[in-house]
Formats: structure tokens, C-alpha cells, sequence
């Protein structure tokens, strides 16, 4: 059973970085796309970045392009999450997720299968 946890997160002065890690146990990742998705008390979950079960292809939200990177590390079944340039509006739960997947070209943000339990990252000065 594929279970999902994330690490990573805390307090970061704005302009820093923070790098999350979503480690991935009982299930190879190799057929799953991951997506990291955020959400604070009273807002809407707001899809972030998604990566193929391939690693060859990636989604962000145009509030992160450009200043978060998402990748895959088959070997550690990992998906991490660079973030650089980090806003106060940044501050939030992140999440990621897994979705079976193992032929997609592309990914999104629905349908989305196990979740974990995510990792607070706030950014204040």
C-alpha cells in the first residue's frame, strides 16, 4: 500500500528556500504522477506542481512558475519540491499526492488518490 510523507518545511525569511521532499513507502513511484498541492485554514486547496510518472513532464501554478521546481528521484522514490524566492503569500500547508498514472504525457491536479499528511511552510520576516 503506497503511503506518502512529507518533510522539509518551516520558517524562511522571505527571498529564502526551502526544498520538500515527499518519500514515497510500499510502492514504487515508476506508475504514479505526484502532484504537491498547498492549502491554509479557510482557503481553497490550490494545486501547485505536478510531475508524470515519467519525470519527463511538469504542471506548476503561475504563482510559483518560474521560482519552484519540481523533480523525481526514482532511486529514492522521492519527488521533491525546490522552492526559491519564497513570498509571504507562500505560506501555507503543502501536500503532495499520488495518482496512478503509469502512461500520462501530461498531469493535473484532479483525481488525486493517497494524500499525506503534509508539512507547514511559512515564510515571514
Amino acid at each position: 500500500q503506497l503511503q506518502l510523507v512529507e518533510s522539509g518545511g518551516g520558517l524562511v525569511r522571505p527571498g529564502g528556500s526551502l526544498r520538500l521532499s515527499c518519500a514515497a513507502s510500499g510502492v514504487t513511484l515508476d506508475d504514479y504522477a505526484i502532484a504537491w498541492f498547498r492549502q491554509a485554514p479557510g482557503k481553497e486547496r490550490e494545486g501547485v506542481s505536478c510531475i508524470t510518472s515519467s519525470g519527463f513532464n511538469t504542471n506548476y501554478a503561475d504563482s510559483v512558475k518560474g521560482r519552484f521546481t519540481i523533480s523525481k528521484d526514482k532511486a529514492k522514490n522521492t519527488v521533491y519540491l525546490q522552492m526559491n524566492n519564497l513570498k509571504p503569500e507562500d505560506t501555507d500547508v503543502y501536500y503532495c499526492a499520488a495518482q496512478k498514472a503509469p502512461y500520462g504525457i501530461g498531469c493535473g491536479y484532479s483525481y488525486y488518490e493517497v494524500w499525506g499528511r503534509g508539512t507547514l511552510v511559512t515564510v515571514s520576516s
